[in-house]
């Protein structure tokens, strides 16, 4: 694969640039028919990479792309799943260069979707390209592209469920994650769910005079600042009422395991310009963002927020607010769990409303698993040491949905860098982890 990637690494790149160019924004509607641009050049891409056929299907939402290519019905079939939306690019004044206008520095790719997930799933093409072309392949292998991981994935589940038989396969192999590290590789070998959730707190029918009324009613933002307050205690535990009912436990064997993987507690406080880490008492921060849940406020707002001044005691009040959930915990449960709690601690004077938005549940696969065997000789092979097990902090809602509508379990060889800041501005991917990634999935299927 190496000495293919070198033949045509320019051809690589110029196919990448013209997909990242495409604003594929899932949450903005004045993108839907980049949207539908860019599923057709992901159909193309997979029809030239070797695919029996590639089509672009109708759901609720944005649309989906499947492909496969079917060597032989009896041999074992990989599904790969990957997503073409992007995340909005705001502030585009912080973006060195234009975010849908890909630029190369320093050994990186620069652009919107550069690594998530645009630059990821494309290593899955070209890996199959190349084994088509070289007739290396020896695997069926679909392909399930979305267009909406970035607002919840809200249309694939059902669509999954209506395309089931279609989408039969042994397992599901996901890039669309981060490994520890370009000198110590890892793998996810599970991921935590997530419930998202909006609150508002409304006081008075309209906005006040804070001058007439103030401390006299109940300032809606006053008492959502407590509400929040009140979610997490002094250990860092959350105290909404049985949120931790369905966590399991891990066993000091499975710690100790997990504990290996390398993690400088100050390199991790300089890099993030903090003094002192936080979160639940008893574990550390590997621990903290894998194996445990959390919550967090993501966003609070009310009153006047414009320039200048004005005195007022507003009528409503807002946050948003999430959940990282571990596999055992349901997304639905701790999301009523949540809202029962929350209006149950609002102080009178006040009304409280939960709306939920998105959540999906947690997954683990095991590393005992041929597909991980698998994805962790490759790995080995191309960077030069084993890689380790870890656990994903993020969540990817649909792979647990896909994992309980499909009766198999997804495997997450990522292979992006912290480096890489998605989601923000000046989102990167490295040329060496593209290349490498393509290498590894193309041994993948050598020792799947």
């Amino acid at each position: 694969m190496k000495d293919y990637i070198q033949e045509h690494k320019e051809r690589f790149l110029s196919e990448l640039f013209e997909l990242l160019r495409i604003p594929s924004i899932s949450s903005s509607s004045e993108h839907k028919q980049d949207m539908y641009r860019c599923a057709e050049k992901l159909v193309q891409l997979l029809k030239e990479a070797g695919a029996d056929r590639a089509d672009v299907y109708e759901t609720t939402g944005h649309p989906v792309v499947f492909g496969e290519k079917i060597i032989d019905p009896s041999k074992p079939t990989v599904l790969v799943y990957g997503h073409y939306d992007v995340q909005p690019v705001d502030p585009i004044e912080l973006w060195k260069s234009a975010p849908f206008e890909p630029e190369i520095r320093d050994g990186a790719i620069y652009a919107r979707g550069a690594n998530d997930d645009k630059g990821q799933l494309f290593m899955h093409i070209k890996a199959f390209e190349f084994l088509c072309r070289t007739g290396a392949l020896k695997h069926n292998v679909k392909f399930i592209f979305e267009g909406e991981e970035e607002i919840g994935s809200p249309s694939l589940a059902k669509w999954a469920r209506e395309h089931k038989d279609m989408l039969k396969a042994d397992d599901i192999l996901v890039s669309d994650t981060t490994m520890i590290d370009e000198k110590v590789p890892s793998i996810n070998c599970g991921m935590r769910g997530l419930a998202y959730l909006e609150v508002e707190v409304t006081g008075p029918n309209k906005d006040l005079h804070s001058g007439h009324y103030g401390g006299a009613v109940v300032n809606p933002i006053n008492a959502l600042c407590d509400m929040i307050s009140s979610l997490i205690d002094e250990k860092g535990r959350i105290t909404v009422k049985g949120f931790y009912d369905d966590v399991v436990e891990l066993s000091a064997e499975d710690r100790a395991m997990l504990a290996k993987a390398p993690f400088d507690i100050e390199e991790y406080k300089h890099f993030l310009d903090i003094d002192d880490v936080n979160g639940e008492e008893g574990y550390s921060t590997p621990e903290r963002t894998g194996i445990r849940p959390c919550l967090d406020v993501n966003g609070i707002w009310g009153g006047f927020t414009g320039e200048g001044a004005k005195t007022v005691l507003p009528s409503k009040a807002h946050a948003k607010i999430s959940m990282r959930l571990v596999p055992n915990q349901n997304c639905d449960r701790i999301a009523e769990l949540f809202a029962e709690h929350f209006k149950s601690i609002a102080p009178k004077g006040v009304r409280v409303k939960v709306i939920p938005h998105h959540g999906g549940n947690g997954f683990l696969t095991p590393i005992s698993s041929n597909v991980y065997k698998a994805a962790a000789r490759a790995i080995g092979e191309v960077y030069g040491i084993e890689p380790v097990p870890n656990r994903g902090g993020g969540s990817i809602p649909i792979l647990a949905d896909l994992q309980q509508i499909l009766e198999i379990n997804p495997l997450l060889m990522g292979f992006g860098l912290e480096r890489d800041t998605i989601h923000s501005p000046n989102e990167s991917y490295l040329l060496s982890q593209l290349f490498k990634g393509m290498e590894s999935i193309a041994l993948f299927y050598k020792y799947y």
